[in-house]
């Protein structure tokens, strides 16, 4: 039937309407920005660095290997790696980055980056609202304003945060584990070195106690 269509949207339009009067759910308007749909688990808009601890830069996961930054398709990430090393969030000396930069006006939002990092230290924010009057500097985001703590990781995506914490404290007690044994191992060498040279004749005492 000609306007079969038209009448079926508007008799769809007239339950919401009247029946946003006796149940919430038909009520699909949001007075945004007053009023805002919580954002689901799986939301992704751009990219952010994760960072445990109080102090985001000695707790940056970034261990500037710049898989990402290789791997992104329009090429958006730019990383300059350390010279030198600090511990990463399981306890091993790691690079870690100088320069970390996302131009968001190029961003995807494909979501690759986080799929190669090995170490589980760039994720995808719900913020969606990054509009600036800024072109360029303003679209470009330095790591100072990547970085957003763990917890924040958790209240955005708690599932995925739950099994990533749980994967990071294994590693951090087989790392200790793996300090432990080679300090145990060190003492016990340095024991036995100590031992044998204290088992050692003197310097110039003739071999067997023998005297001439």
């Amino acid at each position: 039937m000609l306007g079969e269509g038209i009448i079926k949207g508007l008799a769809e339009t007239a339950r919401n309407f009247f029946g946003s009067y006796v149940n919430k759910e038909r009520l699909t308007t949001v007075q945004y920005p007053e009023e805002r749909i919580p954002q689901i688990e799986r939301t992704r808009d751009f990219p952010f660095l994760v960072y445990d601890g109080d102090d985001w830069e000695k707790g940056l996961r970034c261990v500037s290997c710049q898989i990402c930054e290789k791997e992104c398709p329009p090429k958006c990430i730019y990383i300059e790696k350390s010279k030198d090393k600090k511990p990463d969030a399981v306890g091993k000396l790691q690079f870690y980055p100088v320069r970390f930069d996302i131009d968001v006006s190029v961003c995807m939002s494909c979501q690759i980056c986080v799929e190669v990092c090995p170490f589980d230290a760039i994720k995808m924010d719900v913020e969606f609202e990054l509009s600036s009057d800024d072109r360029f500097g303003g679209l470009l985001h330095h790591k100072d304003k990547l970085a957003k703590s763990n917890e924040y990781y958790n209240k955005i995506h708690p599932i995925e945060a739950a099994a990533v914490d749980a994967a990071l404290a294994q590693e951090r007690e087989k790392e200790k584990e793996k300090q432990r044994l080679a300090a145990a191992a060190a003492a016990a060498a340095a024991a036995a070195k100590a031992a044998a040279a204290a088992a050692a004749p003197a310097s110039g005492e003739p071999a067997g106690g023998e005297t001439k």
